[in-house]
């Protein structure tokens, strides 16, 4: 397996691998994602409501969905929210891509949670990103448009199609943030 560089990177935006980026984006060995205008975020329990999340739900009934304006979305602190990129993935089947925090990201301690990586096959959809402000006491403002991370791409081996995430995946083709579908 090795990691793509920057001329290796402009080829998958020419073969459409990643659309909606531009050439501005592409670094040494990753490609800046930016955050699309859709987010979702967890809602106060309704009384008498279980606060039990069960992994096998197929739907979060827990998150609301919002629509950022220009003004963008103050997240408080200690909270979490579910975000996309503008971008949207079209990863052949010998290519697997991981997505990586920017470093002003990290020092503002605005993180993203562990599901970064994008299996190869992985078609058609934006990465729904999980972020959480680490901040006690103060809270972080994200906007539509801004740069949100970095993902770098991987070419290895080819997976044979019936393992490929195209088959077998079940977040392919989501064009917005996407909550949890439940555990298979």
């Amino acid at each position: 397996m090795s990691l793509l560089s920057y001329n290796q990177l402009c080829k998958l935006l020419e073969d459409g691998v990643l659309e909606h980026s531009d050439y501005e984006r592409i670094n040494a060995a990753s490609i800046d994602l930016v955050l699309g205008d859709t987010i979702m975020v967890e809602r106060l329990p309704l009384p008498g409501e279980s606060r039990e999340i069960n992994m096998l739900d197929k739907h979060a009934s827990h998150l609301v969905e919002y629509k950022m304006g220009p003004e963008g979305f103050l997240v408080p602190p200690k909270s979490v929210l579910l975000a996309h990129s503008v971008e949207i993935f079209n990863l052949p089947n010998d290519l697997s891509a991981e997505y990586k925090l920017k470093s002003t990201q990290a020092r503002n301690f605005f993180g993203h949670l562990l599901a970064g990586w994008c299996d190869a096959g992985w078609n058609g959809s934006v990465l729904t990103l999980e972020f959480v402000n680490h901040l006690q006491y103060h809270s972080t403002r994200i906007k539509p448009g801004m740069k949100c991370g970095q993902i770098v791409f991987f070419n290895h081996e080819e997976v044979p199609a019936d393992r490929s995430y195209a088959a077998r995946g079940q977040y392919n083709g989501d064009r917005s943030v996407t909550a949890g579908k439940g555990l298979k």
